[in-house]
């Protein structure tokens, strides 16, 4: 497999990606660097949305494509924001938006109230009519703060409580959160589901 085309113009998720396959024998490049646009993302599921995503950079570019969909849900609130972490608090809002939402929506919960987890679903396509996507998925559980802590990572990580290690994901090496995170595990699942097809 020479190029796969990555269907996100996200700075930090692309990041976080490629570190994950720097051990892999896999070229990853970003969407942006075909000048491939952000495509709505008008499914209902994050599956659908990662099909989506995956769909419209494997047909601009003609090359196979890996998208992924993730965002937290809040057990408090049904599993919101889900799909809609991006833009829970409206439309290009920003990381910081979306916090300052989130902390105002639950801020009168007790810490017992406030179990959460991170859902990522990635997808693998290898041409834009690809009947049979390759998806895998991962989870990780935590908590939501009652204050940011921590200055890396992206999203809502400066919230989430990570209870294995007692600190906000914002809060670990980039190496430690590659290990632990709903990200990686869903990259780690897909690449093993590929190198079972041998592709």
């Amino acid at each position: 497999m020479d190029k796969i085309v990555l269907a996100s113009n996200n700075t930090g998720k692309v990041r976080e990606i490629n570190e994950l396959l720097q051990s892999y024998n896999i070229n990853v490049v970003p969407q942006g660097d075909y000048d491939v646009a952000s495509v709505e993302e008008t499914g209902l599921s994050f599956v659908e949305n990662a099909i989506i995503k995956a769909r419209h950079a494997a047909l601009i570019t003609g090359l196979p494509a890996i998208a992924d969909d993730s965002g937290i849900e809040v057990d408090a609130l049904n599993g919101a924001p889900g799909i809609y972490s991006a833009r829970f608090a409206g439309e290009n809002a920003s990381d910081k938006d979306n916090n300052i939402k989130l902390l105002e929506t639950l801020k009168d919960l007790t810490e017992a109230e406030r179990t959460a987890r991170y859902q990522c679903v990635m997808v693998f396509m290898r041409h834009a009519a690809d009947p049979t996507p390759i998806i895998a998925s991962g989870s990780w559980e935590g908590l939501i703060l009652s204050a940011p802590k921590g200055s890396g990572g992206f999203g809502y990580d400066p919230l989430f409580q990570v209870p294995t290690h007692q600190c906000s994901a914002a809060e670990l090496s980039a190496e430690l959160k590659n290990k632990l995170s709903h990200r990686s595990k869903a990259l780690i699942s897909l690449l093993h589901k590929l190198q079972e097809k041998a592709l």
